[in-house]
Parts: C-alpha cells; sequence; structure tokens
C-alpha cells in the first residue's frame, strides 16, 4: 500500500479557483465609483443647501440614502478584481 501525500488527501480545486479569477466587466468599475460619488454628492447638496435639495420632504432621511448609495460602492469593492 503506497504511502499518501498531502497532495492525495486534499486535492486541489483548480476548476473553481479559474472561474474565481475571472476579472470584473467593464461597467463594473465605474458603476462602483459612480455609486460612491453619487451618495457623496447627495449628502454634500443636502448639506450646502440647508436641506431644500435632494428630497426636502424626508429630511435628515436624505443622510442615510447618501450613504446607503455609499455603501453599495463599497460593498461591491468587496467584488473588484
Amino acid at each position: 500500500m503506497a504511502k499518501k501525500t498531502l497532495d492525495d488527501a486534499y486535492p486541489s480545486n483548480t476548476s473553481s479557483r479559474a472561474a474565481q479569477d475571472t476579472p470584473n466587466p467593464i461597467w463594473f468599475k465605474p458603476i462602483m465609483f459612480g455609486f460612491m460619488i453619487v451618495g457623496l454628492a447627495w449628502i454634500l447638496t443636502f448639506y450646502v443647501s440647508a436641506g431644500l435639495f435632494p428630497i426636502p420632504s424626508v429630511g435628515a432621511i436624505n443622510i442615510v440614502i447618501g450613504f446607503g448609495l455609499m455603501f453599495i460602492g463599497f460593498l461591491m469593492t468587496t467584488r473588484w478584481q
């Protein structure tokens, strides 16, 4: 009986690794940075306009909307290759 090597005990799964190493589509990076920039612009617009823009009826929820947009962009950075 032949002695098993470490490679035999834990076979490498190269097919799934190759699927993970595929680059992102060309649209991924502009959308990612777009979410972050639009979120920042949303918050800055709210502060500079003293709450009159972008949506005056929701008040301080505009800050949550801006941070939400930026958060989507930052979540996309975890998938950026």
